[in-house]
């Protein structure tokens, strides 16, 4: 293979993977805990969109901040989870077959 065409096929892949990272900022990611009682939006960027937690809980949160604590890391950590993982797979189909580790 020549270095033209290498060089070609990188370009090529870094306008995808750059058309994939712009895809990826406008998706969500959503997930819940405590029953749906917290939940967090995530976009595929990793920035969190959103955060609502219910009214009750807050109230009960008054007794047991800890537990209010673990429930909005749960939900923060899963929606960011699900993010990076959908971004993994994505990558994961431009890189194939190119043999880069770690992609």
């Amino acid at each position: 293979m020549n270095i033209a065409k290498m060089m070609k096929q990188a370009q090529q892949m870094q306008a995808k993977m750059q058309q994939i990272q712009e895809d990826l900022a406008q998706r969500t990611y959503e997930a819940s805990a405590g029953g749906g009682a917290v939940k967090a939006i995530a976009a595929g960027d990793g920035e969190l969109k959103s955060l609502t937690i219910s009214p009750d809980l807050i109230k009960d949160a008054a007794s047991d901040p800890e537990m209010l604590q673990d429930l909005v890391l749960t939900a923060v950590r899963e929606a960011s989870s699900k993010a990076k993982a959908d971004a993994a797979a994505e990558m994961g189909k431009v890189t194939a077959g190119m043999g880069l580790p770690g992609f």
